[in-house]
């Protein structure tokens, strides 16, 4: 009986965060959103375009750096660490709760990206934290030269968990964790962690991570989402960086694969141009992670590329481009869809109109 007691409690637990989740996508409907970035939010042009494109265009929902990819903080926060370490870095935006709130008010649904294990102002800090470099002792660094935290540290996950829970309290309806995962470009056969990095390993260090910030936004009211690698769809294993779909899928209310197509070097089954198919690729990596997620409550809503190519032939991504990557993310059953493009200049003309 006591057995029967505890699972009936931890399944209302379940449905009640399910429901909380289900209850913002009723009031907002799908996510269309559009990222805005550390430097974007700071810089009035740039904030002004983008917010101009959620007056006018089907937009609802912006995605807002909280943490960026350098570990700084668009505000003053309060988190201990982030104000020792300088994470109030160069970007302060002085009116940023009013900002939060007139976006609420507009019905906007407001997004914290926060970046995890990829954070050089917190790795100067406390360099024992971080991934160490083989060769030299000193900090292993990616290929775009960024210091990482050592996922097997559990004493740096308060700190990105208490910088979401801040978020969360400001107003943000959803807290959504980016780089929550091992490095994976640079010398890799240089990085040395505190543990050996197997793949069993890797997936219980993310998934308790997850359960840990799960448990620290109960009551909060904010949604909880993970952005992964779209290669995540179709890899059984854990990509080499501690994401599978199925360790994850239960304990976040949104996977966000970003289904860039130039972020598929080797291409998918029966597509080896993928630049050349983003329909495609769009929709068989959502259609392939929701198959695999409907023993799950999780709904799934895409990264899309609003960007030129990097990776095959420099084309540009326009309005058809983009267009194709919406309507494919919506026939493949997507809750929504997210644009990225760092300098956030978005595609205007493969948006439809708002509907007064």
């Amino acid at each position: 009986m006591r057995r029967i007691g505890a699972l009936a409690a931890i399944l209302l637990v379940l449905a009640s965060a399910w429901c909380e989740a289900l209850a913002v996508e009723v009031s907002h409907g799908p996510v269309k959103g559009a990222y805005l970035s550390h430097y974007g939010v700071g810089a009035a042009v740039v904030r002004a375009r983008v917010l101009d494109l959620l007056e006018h265009t089907e937009l609802n929902s912006v995605v807002v750096d909280v943490k960026s990819d350098d570990g700084f903080i668009p505000y003053e926060t309060r988190v201990p660490l982030a104000v020792e370490i300088g994470a109030r870095g160069p970007v302060r935006v002085k009116d940023f709760d009013a900002l939060l709130g007139r976006l609420r008010a507009r019905g906007v649904y407001t997004i914290a990206r926060i970046v995890v294990f990829k954070d050089d102002a917190l790795a100067r800090h406390r360099p024992a934290w971080a991934v160490l470099d083989a060769r030299t002792g000193g900090t292993w660094r990616d290929r775009g030269r960024a210091a990482w935290i050592d996922p097997f540290r559990e004493e740096s996950w308060d700190y990105a968990i208490a910088v979401a829970r801040e978020a969360a309290l400001k107003g943000f309806d959803e807290i959504q964790f980016d780089y929550l995962r091992f490095p994976g470009d640079g010398r890799l056969g240089d990085a040395r962690y505190a543990r050996p990095s197997t793949q069993a390993a890797r997936i219980s260090v993310i998934t308790r991570f997850l359960e840990r910030a799960r448990e620290a936004l109960r009551g909060t009211g904010a949604a909880l989402a993970v952005d992964v690698f779209g290669y995540t769809a179709f890899n059984m294993n854990d990509t080499d960086v501690g994401q599978r779909v199925e360790d994850l899928a239960p304990l976040v209310d949104y996977l966000c694969p970003m289904t860039y197509p130039s972020s598929y070097h080797h291409g998918i089954p029966g597509y080896p141009n993928p630049v050349a198919h983003p329909y495609e690729i769009v929709s068989e990596t959502v259609r392939r992670m929701r198959a695999r997620t409907l023993h799950t409550q999780v709904q799934i809503r895409p990264w899309l590329q609003d960007f030129r190519d990097y990776a095959f032939d420099r084309r540009l991504f326009g309005a058809s481009q983009v267009r194709e990557e919406i309507r494919a993310a919506e026939d493949a059953g997507a809750t929504g869809w997210m644009l990225w493009n760092s300098g956030n200049r978005y595609t205007a003309d493969a948006l439809s109109k708002a509907v007064p």
